[in-house]
């Protein structure tokens, strides 16, 4: 039996790098798209997978994929800068191009990761029924992106997974974040950790969780939109605090430095 074909985008990435192992050990025949082979060739699993260099914000799409071959679609650049329009005006349009060169070739599942932004400043528990209410170029340009690609299905059938992502932490993680912060601050001896008012309730994953999820979804699942998430809200402070015990950390957190974000609300969190 042939192993299934799996192209994945963002491989280097946050969630990629943890992602690519669990679809090899799922037996999947990996090929990576990307833009510096040297970003990838640190990993272990490098050697167990075909990388072909290609930057679909300057170059066509040629690759002609075998039968049954599918894609998940992580690469975005211009983050964590949410409300630049780089990702309406090129993100946008060249993530779309890129998924129809290969949804025409003969890709016949496709997942994008999408975003928990997209449900804009809705309050507590969100389900994928949930109306989109994008407040921010990147959360607009994400589902936008998910609506054309429904559009797409009218033209050439296929499955569509969109994979909303909520909050996550782990290896690889981008270096502002809360967590990275705070074990950088721990890790140079601070006293003092400076933060917002911490009350914000949020849903987090590890990452290896996340790409679990992902892998599963992908893998095992049909067309839909699926939240991954935890399902379990946790406050800022509460992830902050279990952060200092897990770390035998001394660090004191000085709550109400910062004031809250304004790109998103105070509370929601993930269901199934």
């Amino acid at each position: 039996m042939n192993k299934p074909q799996v192209l994945v985008t963002g491989a280097s990435g946050f969630i990629g790098r943890h992602l690519v192992p669990r679809l090899l050990d799922k037996n999947c025949d990996v090929i990576i798209f990307g833009r510096d082979i040297k970003k990838v060739k640190i990993f272990d699993w490098y050697k167990n997978v075909d990388f072909i260099p290609f930057d679909f914000h300057i170059s066509q799409n040629s690759f002609k994929p075998k039968a049954n071959t599918s894609l998940i679609h992580l690469a975005w650049q211009g983050l964590p800068n949410y409300d630049s329009l780089f990702h309406i005006e090129e993100n946008l349009p060249k993530s779309y191009a890129f998924i129809k060169d290969l949804v025409r070739a003969g890709v016949s599942k496709v997942l994008v990761a999408g975003t928990c932004f997209e449900y804009g400043f809705q309050y507590g528990p969100i389900s994928v029924k949930s109306n989109t209410i994008p407040q921010n170029s990147y959360a607009f340009a994400k589902d936008s992106l998910r609506r054309q690609l429904e559009f797409l299905k009218r033209d050439k059938k296929y499955t569509l997974q969109w994979a909303r992502l909520f909050y996550m932490y782990g290896q690889g993680q981008n270096p502002n974040s809360i967590l990275a912060q705070l074990d950088s601050a721990i890790d140079r001896g601070e006293p003092l950790f400076n933060m917002s008012g911490g009350e914000q309730l949020r849903d987090y994953l590890s990452v290896e969780q996340v790409a679990d999820q992902i892998s599963k979804i992908h893998l095992d699942k049909d067309d839909g939109i699926f939240n991954v998430c935890s399902g379990i809200p946790i406050s800022i402070r509460k992830l902050v605090e279990d952060r200092i015990k897990e770390r035998k950390s001394a660090i004191k957190i000085n709550l109400g430095y910062y004031p809250y974000p304004d790109h998103e609300p105070m509370a929601f969190w993930g269901q199934k």
